[in-house]
């Protein structure tokens, strides 16, 4: 069962699960886990997505419950109008908020687009961050018996392809847990000591002026089990 942390007549949103893709894709033939397909079991009718979360990515997904109020509203996820706000995890002590304008280069996946070219232009990117706790731990991953992390709130500008995890490892401070873009000392260390085996990056809320109704609207998700226990471990408290 997912949890549906909102829902009226025209838009249903749930937490999605670290891990879990969102729609069935040819790239992931194995898998048997689906959000739309269990989000459309568990409130019997079919859902349609309005953006999309990475699959390691947890937290605020919205969809549509009709075709129609789809076609509607993706302009205003196109154009930036719903304001997103996520909570990462970061390597080392980031002291000050700012925003980072760092164009990425589309990201090409290496099955899907291989016949894609590779010359397109970097695209526009743009991120806002704010460190809001940090943690010393007396563990080592290199040359200083201490190792630093840092919790962080990041929202995004503009809509690109791994924008959180590929800026954030742009400042030199990659998100524990991410495969891709991160560091796998840190990886390794929160596996083994914290027993956490996912990304720290989570979609908290989303927030629209209601298409339909035009009441301000803000949708929240709270963190999973792994993300509670950091936190305890910490001393940290995550912004309600």
């Amino acid at each position: 069962m997912l949890e549906i942390v909102y829902q009226d007549e025209y838009f249903v949103a749930v937490n999605k699960p670290a891990g879990m893709l969102v729609h069935r894709s040819w790239l992931d033939k194995h898998e048997t886990q689906f959000v739309m397909q269990t989000l459309r079991d568990q409130i019997g009718q079919h859902v349609f997505p309005l953006h999309r979360l990475d699959r390691p990515t947890s937290g605020v997904l919205i969809f549509a419950l009709s075709s129609e109020v789809a076609s509607q509203v993706m302009p205003m996820f196109a154009n930036h109008e719903m304001q997103k706000t996520y909570h990462a995890i970061v390597r080392g002590w980031i002291e000050e908020g700012g925003t980072l304008d760092y164009a990425l280069k589309v990201e090409l996946d290496k099955i899907a687009d291989k016949f894609a070219s590779e010359e397109k232009q970097a695209q526009e990117a743009v991120t806002d961050y704010l460190p809001l706790a940090k943690v010393e731990i007396p563990i080592s991953t290199g040359r200083f018996p201490t190792t630093r992390y840092c919790l962080m709130e990041l929202s995004p500008q503009t809509g690109r392809k791994h924008q959180l995890r590929r800026h954030m490892a742009h400042l030199r401070h990659p998100i524990v847990g991410d495969t891709t873009h991160g560091d796998g000392k840190h990886n390794k260390l929160f596996r083994e000591h914290f027993d956490s085996h996912r990304l720290l990056l989570h979609a908290s809320s989303l927030s629209f002026v209601h298409p339909f109704t035009q009441q301000n609207i803000t949708i929240k998700a709270g963190v999973d089990e792994t993300w509670n226990a950091l936190c305890s471990e910490f001393g940290w408290q995550m912004p309600n």
